[in-house]
C-alpha cells in the first residue's frame, strides 16, 4: 500500500474517531415528572381555579425560614424587615409577628406612604430627594405614627445633610437622620472621618435635626470571587471600617445618644455578625423568601418559599423553529435530546428560571417572549396542555409584585390571596 493512501486512512480514521467523540459528548438526557411537592401545588391551584402566571407562597415554609432566621440571631442582634424585599403587607406583618420585630427597612417614597402606620420603627434603606420626604409629610395624616420618633432618613453626603436640614427649617420640621457609610461596596456613602465629622457638626449646629445612627451595607462580602482568603479580608474590612464610623460618631456631642442605630448587612452576610461589634441590627428580607440568588452555604437550613406557576398553553410533539428555518430545530433535537419536545406557556420572561418539572430550559433559538415563552424539554417531563409549569424567582423584590395577589399555600390548599404593594424602584 502506498504512503499516501496509509495517510488518507489516518486521516479518515482521525476524523471518525474526532466525530464519534463528539457525538459521545452529546448533553445526557434530563427530565422526569412533577415530584410530591409541585403535583401537590399543581393540585392546590386547580382547585382554587387559578389558571394565570400566578405567584405562590408556600406559608409553611415562610414559617420555618423565619423561626430559623431568628434562631440565628439568638437575640444578639435586632432583625429589620426588609419591605421591598417582601412587598406585601400580609407578608411583612407575618414575619414582624413571628420574628418578634416593629422594625423595617423601606426603600421608595410609595412604600413609606404605605407603611409609617401605628408602632413601626422605620429606617429608609437608600438616600431619597428631599423632594420626596417633602411629598410624605405634605399628605402623611397617621396620628399612631410620630415620624419625629419613629422615623430614620438616611443621609450619605454633607449636600443631601443640607437639603434635609433646609427642609426642617423650611417646614418646622424636627427630622432624625442615619448616616450611609461607605463599608466597602463603594455604592456612595460617607467614606471618610472629615466628611462624618463635618455632617455630624452639620446636625449639631441644627437644633431641627437628630444623629440617629449608621447604616453600612456589606453585599459585595458574599458576591466577590470567593478565592482563598479574599471573602474573609472584605468581612473584617467592613466590620473595621463601620467600627471605626462608629467610634468616631459616639465621640462627637451630636452622637452621644441612648440607642443608635448601628444597622448592618443583608440576607447573604446577616450570620456574619455575631454581635460582638458595634453593629446592633441586621436587615433580612429575601431569605425568607429564598430565591435562587440566596442560594449560599450560609442560608442552606432555609427552604425556597416562593414560586411563579403558569399553565402549559401548548404542548408540541417536536421542537421547530419558523418557518424557512425548521431544519435547524431538527439539528438542535437531533444534537440535545432534552430540545426534542416544544412547550409555550402563558407568560414568561421573569427574572425566573424553570424548577418543576425538572429538565425544562428557555431555547436561545427561538428567542424570549413575555407573552408565550418557549420551553423546551426531552418529553420526560410527561407534560400536557393545561398542566402548570413552576419557576423559582432569583429575587424576590420586583419579581412579587408582577402576579397581582399572592396565592398563599398551605396544607396542601390554596388558603388565602394576598395584595401586594404597588411596584417602585
Amino acid at each position: 500500500m502506498s504512503g499516501p493512501s496509509r495517510g488518507r486512512r489516518r486521516v479518515l480514521a482521525a476524523l471518525g474517531a474526532g466525530a464519534a467523540a463528539v457525538w459521545l459528548a452529546r448533553p445526557s438526557v434530563r427530565g422526569a415528572p412533577h415530584d410530591a411537592y409541585f403535583r401537590g401545588l399543581q393540585a392546590a391551584l386547580r382547585q382554587a381555579g387559578i389558571a394565570e402566571p400566578t405567584l405562590v407562597l408556600d406559608r409553611e415554609r415562610l414559617r420555618a425560614n423565619i423561626r430559623r432566621i431568628a434562631g440565628h440571631l439568638a437575640g444578639k442582634m435586632a432583625l429589620r424587615v426588609v419591605v421591598k424585599s417582601l412587598p406585601c403587607p400580609a407578608l411583612l406583618a407575618e414575619a414582624a409577628a413571628l420574628a418578634g420585630t416593629r422594625r423595617q427597612m423601606l426603600f421608595s417614597l410609595p412604600q413609606l406612604e404605605a407603611m409609617a402606620k401605628g408602632g413601626r420603627d422605620i429606617l429608609l434603606g437608600k438616600p431619597l430627594p428631599a423632594a420626596a420626604a417633602l411629598a410624605f409629610y405634605r399628605q402623611f395624616s397617621d396620628m399612631d405614627f410620630q415620624p419625629q420618633r419613629q422615623l430614620q432618613w438616611l443621609a450619605d453626603t454633607p449636600g443631601r445633610l443640607a437639603q434635609y436640614r433646609e427642609l426642617a427649617r423650611g417646614q418646622n420640621l424636627h427630622l432624625k437622620l442615619n448616616f450611609e457609610i461607605d463599608v466597602g461596596l463603594h455604592r456612595g456613602g460617607i467614606a471618610d472621618a472629615a466628611t462624618l465629622r463635618r455632617m455630624l457638626d452639620m446636625v449639631a449646629e441644627e437644633p431641627r435635626l437628630q444623629w440617629s445612627g449608621l447604616m453600612g451595607y456589606d453585599a459585595h462580602v458574599a458576591k466577590i470571587p470567593d478565592l482563598p482568603g479574599l471573602r474573609d479580608k472584605a468581612l473584617r474590612h467592613a466590620r473595621a471600617s463601620y467600627a471605626a464610623f462608629a467610634a468616631i460618631a459616639r465621640a462627637h456631642p451630636a452622637g452621644r445618644i441612648a440607642e443608635p442605630c448601628f444597622n448592618a448587612a443583608g440576607s447573604p452576610t446577616y450570620r456574619l455578625y455575631p454581635g460582638d461589634g458595634p453593629e446592633n441590627e441586621v436587615a433580612v428580607g429575601s431569605a425568607m423568601v429564598k430565591p435562587s440568588d440566596f442560594d449560599l452555604p450560609l442560608l442552606d437550613e432555609l427552604l425556597p418559599a416562593c414560586f411563579i406557576a403558569t399553565p402549559v398553553l401548548k404542548a408540541l410533539p417536536r421542537f421547530e423553529l419558523p418557518y424557512g428555518v425548521e431544519w435547524l430545530g431538527g439539528l438542535a433535537g437531533g444534537w440535545n435530546a432534552n430540545a426534542r419536545r416544544g412547550y409555550f406557556i402563558y407568560g414568561g420572561n421573569w427574572q425566573a428560571d424553570p424548577v418543576s418539572p425538572p429538565g425544562l430550559e428557555s431555547s436561545g433559538l427561538y428567542g424570549h417572549s413575555s407573552n408565550q415563552q418557549l420551553l423546551v424539554g426531552s418529553g420526560l417531563q410527561a407534560l400536557e396542555v393545561d398542566d402548570t409549569v413552576f419557576f423559582r424567582p432569583r429575587q424576590s423584590e420586583a419579581v412579587l409584585q408582577q402576579f397581582g395577589d399572592i396565592a398563599v399555600y398551605e396544607g396542601g390548599r390554596i388558603v388565602d390571596r394576598w395584595p401586594v404593594l404597588p411596584a417602585t424602584g
